[in-house]
């Protein structure tokens, strides 16, 4: 049978009962797709919005302008700032995925004494709250000296407990067959990390390459407090500095908000498939 006819056939067997849920759960998903999506349409709006607007509430702006980003790069030296931001995200996000496939290819495949043990202990600093870690953290920065650097800045986002603990997991899941035949023909610990347990876990690695980016880029909190000088800020510690004391320009904030969204759609984009694979192998929910 031809996949025309499995095709007529399955439209004659849908029944009415049928025809009505899959119609209700269309809408439902077009309801929540349109929920989820209505901010960042009214943060586009705002941002195209004149000042003078701004107390209208219509839902597209009657007289389109860019003065709000014009008026962002003259307040801010914005091209700086997203490189700032661009840079820091980029390398935390590289490091941080090869600091992490390491040591979880060591806690899944390199036995040794009391690797559970460590494991488990390393894996309870996840119950750890960050705020409580920011006093701690200042004051090994300050003895290092990297206060107001950017090595300060990035250097607490190099490693990652849940990366690791994500990764060791995927490793795990890849065949010891395949290591064991990679053993016989002589290879070591780094080829097998490199030729064989890499490529397999490729899926995990894009879905927290993306996580990790999205955190550097949107951390607002250890940039605020490591970092003095502006030539070192970060973009939301900008867009934090566009709010006056009695009134706050919200068009310029949003049109700030806007080129902050573009990188993050623009890298989910790109790895949307190998995100979704991810997602799906590893059960996150």
């Amino acid at each position: 049978m031809t996949e025309t006819a499995v095709r007529a056939t399955a439209r004659r067997k849908a029944t009415p009962g049928r025809v009505v849920s899959r119609v209700t759960l269309y809408a439902g998903l077009a309801v929540g797709a349109a929920a989820m999506a209505f901010p960042f349409y009214w943060t586009l709006v705002t941002s195209l919005t004149g000042h003078a607007r701004l107390t209208a509430l219509q839902p597209w702006p009657s007289a389109p302008t860019l003065d709000a980003y014009r008026t962002l790069l003259d307040t801010l030296p914005f091209l700086r700032i997203v490189g700032n931001s661009l840079w820091v995200a980029v390398l935390s996000t590289v490091v941080q995925l090869l600091t992490s496939a390491m040591a979880a290819y060591v806690f899944a495949r390199m036995p040794f004494r009391g690797r559970e043990a460590l494991f488990v202990a390393y894996l309870s600093t996840m119950m750890i709250p960050q705020a409580v870690l920011v006093v701690p953290l200042f004051i090994e920065m300050r003895m290092l000296r990297l206060v107001d650097t950017p090595l300060g800045l990035l250097v607490p986002s190099l490693t990652s407990v849940f990366a690791v603990f994500l990764l060791r997991q995927a490793i795990r899941a890849i065949p010891q067959e395949l290591e064991d035949a990679a053993v016989i023909d002589g290879a070591g610990h780094f080829r097998i990390f490199g030729t064989i347990a890499l490529p397999l876990i490729r899926p995990i690695l894009a879905t927290l390459g993306v996580l990790a980016f999205m955190g550097s880029w949107n951390n607002f909190l250890w940039p605020l407090i490591i970092i003095r000088s502006p030539e070192y800020m970060t973009l939301p510690l900008g867009l934090a500095t566009l709010r006056g004391q009695y009134t706050n320009p919200w068009e310029v904030v949003m049109a700030g908000s806007i080129v902050s969204i573009l990188p993050l759609a623009l890298l989910y984009l790109v790895a949307q498939r190998f995100v979704i694979q991810g997602i799906a192998r590893t059960g996150i929910k």
